[in-house]
């Protein structure tokens, strides 16, 4: 979890969406304080795109920022814990919700995507549903990384992120200058507004669309 990185205009949404021709999306929120604003992107994602079917995850550490409560009066569907079933996080389900979360969605979006979840992506780890679900699946997934200071200039970082963008159907979109919680100054690394994310996987969709070799789902 990190609450270290926040920017003031996180929550400035252009007068104009861009274009997405995603029908079935999975939102993904993880443990950072810019989660917060998770609710208002939830809005600005159902006015934008009345047809768009939104099911939304976040990991438990995220759940210290954002209730699903909230979001699923927003969503219009229950918000989901980032845990297997059994483990008292919601009702006994069938079937396997890592399986679903693979193939039901067009396009999977990380918002924000904190330096822990984004390693675990990249080492391989399946220790949650979403990231076995992540792991699983070929459709394009976006991940807007929230960082503490430092952060983005981590060797570390950079290998995951480079590991991470050999996968085809995988982007990753760096932070942009915020204000760290812990520092005060602007060196913290704010997730970008959804909108650029939403744009960039617009994009891969339609390079999805028009390759014949891409797998189906």
């Amino acid at each position: 979890m990190t609450a270290d990185a926040v920017n003031p205009r996180e929550t400035a949404a252009p007068t104009r969406p861009p274009a997405f021709s995603c029908a079935r999306l999975l939102l993904i929120g993880t443990g950072s304080i810019g989660v917060a604003n998770l609710p208002f992107w939830l809005s600005w994602l159902r006015v934008s795109y009345p047809r768009l079917d939104c099911r939304t995850v976040v990991t438990r550490s995220a759940e210290k920022f954002v209730t699903r409560a909230a979001l699923t009066a927003l969503s219009g569907r229950e918000a989901l814990s980032d845990q297997w079933s059994d483990q008292g996080s919601d009702d006994a389900e069938t079937g396997a919700r890592h399986v679903e979360w693979a193939q039901w969605p067009d396009a999977v979006i990380v918002w924000p995507a904190t330096f822990q979840f984004l390693a675990r992506l990249a080492l391989g780890l399946a220790d949650t549903p979403s990231l076995l679900a992540l792991q699983c699946t070929t459709v394009p997934v976006g991940l807007a990384l929230s960082l503490p200071p430092g952060g983005w200039e981590s060797p570390a970082l950079r290998a995951h992120v480079r590991t991470l963008t050999e996968r085809p159907n995988v982007v990753v979109l760096p932070p942009r200058p915020g204000i760290s919680l812990t520092t005060d100054h602007r060196d913290g690394g704010a997730a970008v507004p959804l909108p650029t994310l939403v744009r960039c996987l617009e994009e891969r969709l339609g390079r999805r669309q028009a390759d014949p070799q891409v797998p189906p789902r």
